[in-house]
């Protein structure tokens, strides 16, 4: 009977494998879990984040451009628009939008 030569390192490239399928399944079940598969959609999209909050923000995806607005005054986001809640719009049952404006 023969002895074959052990690789030492073909145990450590088998973890690799395992670790990198482990990870793109781990990835795939959190897109899938939080609904973020617009994300990597063509469609162009707008998502909110933390409505109503002081610390509000706007990503609007257009085409491969992705642009990102705060409502802080003091914020200084990467394509420099700013801006500041003005007021709340409802949406009624019937479809209907309703601004109402803050003082």
């Amino acid at each position: 009977m023969e002895h074959e030569d052990v690789d030492p390192s073909s145990l450590t490239s088998n973890l690799f494998d395992v670790a990198m399928v482990f990870a793109v399944a781990l990835m795939v079940a959190l897109v899938t879990k939080f609904d973020m598969t617009e994300i990597f959609s063509q469609e162009d999209y707008t998502i909110v984040k933390n409505p109503g909050k002081d610390n509000m923000e706007i990503l609007i995806k257009k085409g491969e451009k992705i642009e990102k607005y705060t409502p802080d005054e003091n914020a200084k986001p990467q394509d420099g628009a700013k801006g500041k809640r003005v007021g709340i719009a409802y949406q009624l049952d019937n479809g209907e939008i309703i601004y109402v404006p803050e003082d």
